[in-house]
């Protein structure tokens, strides 16, 4: 049962400080406590956990024009934070948690402003069909956290720009541009303002918890190594390796692309690239794929529903996954 509740904001623009921030904040929760955490990226586009960055974003064009490649901890998209996006992030223990109860706090933040905001889909909120929040969710043992994006006044030239979406994503939306699916929430409302925004949320926080809000103290020296992980190019970039087979399909859960490299008749390593909202899976996967042989039913056999779904995985995911396989009639 939630009994304290907690708000920290960060006064920097690094997204590395500021994932580093969220990781620690996670780390050292207390039971009963929930905290709200607010931050914002300058020139920066954020990849989920087991996204191949160069298929999501043009980085060399990024980092050239003086931007940040970041990578997440949890699993979904691409997105792009400047400025004029203010970024939400609730933490609370497993058994308190509960997406739609935090989204609350966001949807009555913004109807303080008169604006009409909808759920859409798993992660998404919308205002007249358009989005202006996407949402992400990472579990670590018993604590959980839950973050999203707001557009207030993005730059849509430059989210453009540097976001290299795949076309078929958009169809299956059934839009032809990010420009046309999303909305700047400032162009609704002109009187709404990072500053104000952020007052409104920590009173809806409050507001629908019951209990009154506790500023946190900046987090103590911990945060440093984590700081060093998410600027690191091993995080940033991920791993690569000569593979010499590669296959990819895109579900309705999501895109997948797995390579494999081959010796002797073997798989000898793997690796996964999915913007699946469950992160888990990818790494569950690949393990089960090193050291079988190379044939499809052989690298399908491991992949057992039931079995994913006790470590908490989708087991329809799994099970498209080694149709995906199956399919590819080594």
């Amino acid at each position: 049962m939630i009994n304290k509740l907690l708000y920290y904001e960060s006064e920097g623009f690094n997204p590395y400080f500021n994932l580093a921030v969220e990781e620690c904040l996670l780390n050292n929760l207390n039971e009963g406590e929930c905290i709200l955490y607010l931050w914002q990226n300058q020139n920066t586009v954020v990849i989920g956990r087991n996204q191949n960055c160069w298929k999501e974003c043009r980085v060399s064009l990024l980092e050239e024009e003086g931007g940040r490649l970041a990578r997440r901890l949890s699993g979904g998209g691409a997105v792009y934070h400047d400025l004029g996006n203010l970024n939400f992030t609730f933490i609370t223990g497993r058994k308190d948690y509960d997406v739609a109860r935090q989204l609350s706090v966001v949807i009555r933040a913004l109807e303080d402003f008169r604006i009409s905001p909808e759920l859409s889909g798993r992660n998404d909120v919308t205002v007249g069909g358009r989005k202006c929040s996407g949402n992400a969710f990472y579990r670590q043992g018993d604590s959980c956290y839950h973050h999203g994006t707001l557009l207030l006044e993005v730059d849509m030239a430059r989210m453009m720009r540097y976001l290299a979406v795949d076309p078929g994503k958009l169809a299956a939306k059934g839009v032809d541009s990010v420009r046309s699916r999303t909305v700047n929430l400032c162009s609704l409302a002109p009187d709404l303002t990072v500053a104000s925004l952020k007052g409104r949320l920590r009173e809806a926080f409050g507001s629908l918890y019951g209990l009154p809000v506790d500023r946190l103290p900046a987090p103590g020296a911990g945060g440093a190594g984590l700081e060093e992980k998410y600027a690191s190019p091993r995080w940033k970039y991920g791993r690569t390796a000569d593979f010499s087979h590669r296959f990819s399909r895109r579900f309705p859960w999501g895109d997948a692309e797995i390579s494999l490299k081959v010796e002797e008749g073997r798989v000898t390593d793997a690796l996964i690239r999915s913007d699946a909202m469950d992160f888990r899976w990818v790494p569950w996967a690949e393990q089960r794929l090193l050291g079988r042989y190379f044939s499809s039913a052989a690298l399908a056999r491991d992949l057992i529903k039931r079995e994913a779904e006790k470590e908490g995985i989708d087991g329809l995911l799994i099970t498209d996954i080694r149709s995906l396989i199956l399919e590819q009639g080594f």
